[in-house]
C-alpha cells in the first residue's frame, strides 16, 4: 500500500505541475519501469481504488484523485497524541453539496468579521432561493448584491444582518432576493 500511495503522489505531483495526467510512457519514466504491462497493471489498481477512472477511453482523475489524507483526530485544549489513521477526505465532496448548483465567490469587505468570513477568503455557494433565518445569503437588496446574514424580524419582514458593529441593518425598500445560501468558507492561511 505505502508503495502504491508513493506512485500516486508522484502522478498526483506530475498532474499539478502539468495540469494532466501523465502518459502511459511517461509513466514508465516516472516509475523507472521498463514494461508498459506494470504500467497498465498500476493504473488498473489506481482505478480499482477510485482514485482514476476511465471515461470515453480516456484516463481521468476522480474527486478521490484530489482528496488529502486525514491521518486522525487532533484535540484543540489540551495535548495529546495524535491519533494516525489512515482515510482520505475530497474536499470537493466535503464542502460541495452538488456541484452542479454550487459555484465560488471571493469576499471582498469586512461586514461578516464575527462570523470568521474575512477579506479575500472564498465562499462556497449552493444556488437557491430558499434561506432560513441564521444562513448567510448571497442576496440582492434594492439593485445591489451582498454577502451578508438572512433574518426576519417579529412581524416576518426580512432583513439582511452584518456582522460587524460598524455597519447597519438593511431591511429591503423595494426588494429583496436570495440567490443562494454560503455551503462553506475557504480561507489559505497567512504568514
Amino acid at each position: 500500500m505505502k508503495d502504491l500511495e508513493e506512485k500516486l503522489n508522484k502522478i498526483k505531483k506530475f498532474y499539478f505541475k502539468n495540469k494532466r495526467l501523465p502518459s502511459y510512457s511517461e509513466m514508465l519514466k516516472i516509475f523507472g519501469l521498463s514494461s508498459k504491462k506494470s504500467i497498465f497493471d498500476l493504473v488498473n489498481k489506481f482505478i480499482e481504488k477510485g482514485f482514476l477512472q476511465k471515461k470515453d477511453g480516456k484516463l481521468s482523475p476522480t474527486s478521490l484523485f484530489f482528496s488529502l489524507p486525514v491521518l486522525g483526530v487532533i484535540k484543540a485544549g489540551f495535548p495529546i497524541m495524535a491519533d494516525e489513521q489512515r482515510e482520505y477526505l475530497s474536499l470537493e465532496e466535503y464542502l460541495i453539496d452538488d456541484p452542479n448548483s454550487s459555484f465560488l465567490l471571493k469576499v471582498k469587505g469586512d461586514s461578516l468579521i464575527e462570523i470568521g468570513i474575512f477579506e479575500g477568503d472564498f465562499v462556497v455557494i449552493k444556488k437557491t432561493k430558499i434561506a432560513y433565518p441564521g444562513d448567510v445569503v448571497l442576496a440582492e437588496i434594492d439593485g445591489e448584491w451582498t454577502l451578508k446574514v438572512f433574518r426576519k424580524d417579529k412581524k416576518g419582514i426580512p432583513y439582511l444582518e452584518p456582522a460587524n458593529p460598524n455597519y447597519p441593518l438593511l431591511y429591503p425598500k423595494f426588494k429583496l432576493d436570495i440567490f443562494g445560501v454560503v455551503q462553506a468558507v475557504i480561507r489559505k492561511m497567512r504568514n
